[in-house]
């Protein structure tokens, strides 16, 4: 399924991982950690240690996705659905 068959929901598909892999390439680690002061983000950045902090606290994932779709929605025309991120496996 693609994110346009979900119009209300623009993560609809969109794995965490390839979400922080999109905002890590498009800000940097010091960008993302001076939006959302983390010690993950800080620290020895990773995305693996980032995934497993994001996983077990829903206050900082959320910050990180809201940013995430707010980028989408400025970036894309008001009839163009969010971006489609694929995911790290190729999509299976």
């Amino acid at each position: 399924m693609n994110p346009s068959s979900h119009p209300k929901d623009p993560l609809h598909g969109v794995t965490l991982e390839s979400l922080l892999r999109v905002m890590v390439d498009r800000h940097g680690w010091r960008a993302l950690a001076e939006a959302i002061p983390i010690r993950c983000f800080l620290f020895d950045p990773s995305i693996r240690s980032s995934l497993t902090f994001l996983r077990k606290n829903p206050w900082a994932r959320k910050r990180l996705e809201d940013w995430f779709v707010h980028e989408a929605m400025q970036s894309a025309p008001a009839d163009t659905p969010p971006p489609v991120v694929p995911k790290p496996d190729g999509g299976r």
